[in-house]
C-alpha cells in the first residue's frame, strides 16, 4: 500500500530512508514541472513501487507547490568526481581538502611549530570516539578579548574547515609583517575549531558525501543523527526545525544533546567574560547573517550588527568581486531555530554571525578545490574586519 506524504518534511524523511538526497527544488517553470512530473510517472510504473513508487506522491506535491524542479548539478557524482583535483592525499595542503585524520594531525604539527603563536587544547570526544581539537592563536598576554571560530558543523560543507585551517597558516605568516593583523594578534585571542561534526565530516569523506548531520544514534534506529545547528537553546525544536529523527533538521532529544554541541556551549559559557565575537563558519549561499533566525523581531544591537555585516562584505568584495547578501538569519534566509549564533547572542556574545561561504550552488556543496584559495583570502578580509571592529568597540 502506497502511502500518502503531505509535506518537504516528510519527502526529507522518505528520502533519508531510501538512501536519496534532493539537491535544491525551486520556483521555476510550470512546463518544465509538466515535463518532470511526467518523467517521474514513467519512472514510477518502471520501479513498480520501489524508491520512486514511495516518493511519487512526494515528488508530484512538490510540483504543484513550486512548480519548479530546477537542476542545479546535471550529474553529481560527477561533480564530486571533479571537486577534488586528486584523490590522493600524501600530505596536509591548504588548498586542497583535507580528511579529519589529515586535519587532527595538522593541529598538531601547526602547534608544535609554532609555540609562540598557536596552542592546541583537548576539546571533547565525538559520539564515535573521535578526539576533537581546539586551537588558540593569539600572542600570550593577560586579560585579552576573544572571538571564537567554528567550522565544520555540517559535515558537506567541506569549504568550511578548509577556512579555519587557512585562517591559522595566515595568522602565522603575517605575524611581524602585516601591521593590521599582527596588531589583532597582540591583542585578541582566537579560538580556532577546525571541525566541530568530526564524524559527520569522517562520514561524508567515506559513505556519503552530502552528509549533514552528526553520527549519533537516535531512538529511530533506522535514522542517525541531529543537526548541531538546530540542538541549541534558541527557541529550540520550533521554526526551521523538526522533532523527527529522520529529518536532516532534527533538533535532537535535548538542547546540546551532542558531545560537540555540549562541548561548544560549555566553553562558550565558561569564557563569557573574554569571548565578544562568535562567528560560525558555513557554505554555500554567499551570505553574511547575524541574529534572529529563529524569529523575525529585530535584535536589539541590530543596527550596529547590520552596519558591520554591511561594511564587511563590502570588504570581502574588493578582492574578487564577490557578492554577498547580508541581514538577519530569519528575514535573510529563512526561519531556523536552535542555531548557534543565536544561542551566542542570547547568551552575552554580542558580535554573533554566520558565514555562508561561496558559492551561490553552481557546484553548492561541491565547491572545487581551485576555489579553495579565493574563498579563503576573500572571507579573510571580512573577517579581520570584524574583528578590528570586536577589539575597538567591545
Amino acid at each position: 500500500m502506497l502511502n500518502h506524504y503531505t509535506d518537504k518534511e516528510d519527502c526529507s524523511i522518505i528520502a533519508t530512508l531510501r538512501g536519496i538526497t534532493f539537491i535544491t527544488i525551486t520556483i521555476y517553470a510550470s512546463l518544465v514541472c509538466w515535463v518532470t512530473l511526467l518523467t517521474i510517472v514513467t519512472l514510477y510504473f518502471m520501479h513498480n513501487f520501489g524508491k520512486f513508487g514511495d516518493l511519487f506522491l512526494c515528488v508530484i506535491r512538490k510540483c504543484f507547490i513550486f512548480c519548479l524542479c530546477r537542476i542545479m548539478i546535471e550529474d553529481v557524482q560527477l561533480a564530486v568526481q571533479r571537486e577534488q583535483d586528486s584523490n590522493i592525499r600524501a600530505v596536509h595542503s591548504y588548498e586542497k581538502y583535507n580528511d579529519i585524520d589529515t586535519i587532527n594531525a595538522w593541529t598538531g604539527s601547526i602547534a608544535e611549530e609554532n609555540p609562540d603563536l598557536v596552542s592546541r587544547s583537548f576539546f571533547t570526544t565525538s559520539y564515535e570516539g573521535r578526539p576533537v581539537y581546539l586551537l588558540k592563536v593569539g600572542k600570550s598576554g593577560s586579560n585579552k578579548k576573544a572571538i571564537f571560530i567554528d567550522c565544520g558543523f555540517h559535515a558537506r560543507e567541506w569549504v568550511t574547515p578548509a577556512f579555519c585551517q587557512w585562517f591559522v597558516k595566515e595568522a602565522i605568516n603575517s605575524y611581524g609583517s602585516d601591521e593590521e593583523f599582527t596588531n589583532l594578534l597582540d591583542n585578541l585571542d582566537f579560538y580556532i575549531l577546525p571541525v566541530l561534526n568530526v564524524d559527520g565530516y569522517a562520514y561524508s569523506w567515506t559513505n556519503d558525501r552530502l552528509w549533514r548531520k552528526t553520527r549519533s544514534l537516535n531512538k529511530n534506529q533506522k535514522c542517525v543523527g541531529t543537526d548541531p545547528n538546530r540542538n541549541f537553546d534558541a527557541a529550540w525544536c520550533t521554526g526551521g526545525a523538526s522533532a523527527s529523527p529522520c529529518s536532516t533538521v532534527y533538533c535532537g532529544s535535548t538542547p546540546e544533546s551532542e558531545n560537540e554541541t555540549k562541548a561548544l556551549g560549555d566553553f562558550i559559557r565558561n569564557n563569557l567574560s573574554s569571548i565578544k565575537g562568535y562567528l560560525t563558519i558555513h557554505s554555500y549561499s554567499q551570505m553574511l547573517l547575524f541574529p534572529y533566525s529563529y524569529t523575525n523581531l529585530r535584535a536589539k544591537d541590530h543596527n550596529e550588527l547590520n552596519s558591520l555585516a554591511k561594511s564587511a562584505v563590502e570588504k570581502l568584495a574588493t578582492l574578487h568581486g564577490t557578492v554577498y547578501t547580508y541581514g538577519p538569519g530569519g528575514k535573510t534566509i529563512y526561519i531556523s531555530a536552535g542555531g548557534s549564533d543565536d544561542w551566542a547572542y542570547d547568551t552575552g556574545v554580542k558580535y554573533s554571525y554566520t558565514f555562508e561561504l561561496r558559492d551561490l550552488g553552481t557546484y553548492g556543496f561541491l565547491l572545487p578545490e581551485s576555489q579553495i584559495k579565493d574563498t579563503c583570502e576573500e572571507t579573510m578580509l571580512a573577517v579581520k574586519h570584524i574583528a578590528e571592529h570586536i577589539l575597538n568597540n567591545a
